[in-house]
């Protein structure tokens, strides 16, 4: 019996050292769906994009991508940057940025910002980091040439960029709307995520769960054998 258990034992131990080996990057997904365009919002539950996090070593992958032919725009009610978010932690850069449209790299270059006086979007509090157009015009709709935009945030962790502002806020984006937004098309203005929208990596449940019954389970039967 107790060479038995021990073998039980050491299957649920292979187990778990197996999770711990190739567990995936843990991602985390937001959606944008409050809208504080002044000259108008479509109805609500719409989804203008989404915003991913994903671990990247000692850092965060930041992917934002636009739903619905929408395009970053660089505006004063933005506060003057394309995508906002929360980030006072000592020693953290942004590095890599870039600007894709439909998926292909866009010549507009645009740099990141972290441990900033507030910089404040209309209505949606004020934040400390930025992506900010640092080359082409992006002002206002004339240069709407960006949808998604890619970077990675050193030295931090997704539990220290998922926090809100004053406002309950964590990220803004300043947007011109697509032209089948109902509600808002052909408008500008910022939209933000005031809500956690947590998406698992579904590998580890798929995969690991039934690894870990499995060993549970021949250990149990094998105890009861004796």
């Amino acid at each position: 019996m107790r060479r038995n258990g021990r073998l039980g034992l050491a299957l649920v131990v292979l187990a778990a050292g197996l999770i711990g080996v190739a567990l995936p990057a843990q991602a985390d997904t937001f959606n944008l769906t409050s809208c504080h365009i002044s000259t108008g919002c479509p109805p609500a539950g719409t989804i203008f994009g989404t915003v991913t996090l994903t671990t990247a070593g000692t850092g965060v992958l930041i992917d934002v991508v636009l739903n619905d032919a929408t395009r970053f725009v660089q505006t004063g009610s933005g506060g003057d940057s394309l995508f906002l978010f929360n980030d006072s932690i000592a020693g953290s850069t942004v590095t890599g940025v870039t600007t894709t449209l439909n998926g292909a790299t866009t010549s507009l270059t645009a740099t990141g910002i972290t441990n900033q006086p507030p910089i404040m979007a209309d209505g949606t509090g004020t934040f400390t980091a930025a992506i900010q157009c640092s080359n082409n015009p992006c002002n206002g709709g004339s240069t709407p040439n960006i949808n998604d935009l890619h970077f990675t945030v050193t030295n931090a962790t997704l539990a220290q960029l998922e926090t809100t502002n004053d406002r309950g806020n964590f990220f803004v984006a300043d947007i011109l709307c697509g032209a089948t937004v109902t509600g808002c098309a052909g408008q500008t203005g910022p939209v933000d995520v005031s809500e956690n929208v947590n998406v698992p990596e579904p590998g580890s449940l798929l995969f690991f769960g039934p690894l870990m019954a499995l060993a549970w389970m021949v250990g149990v039967r094998r105890w009861k054998r004796q």
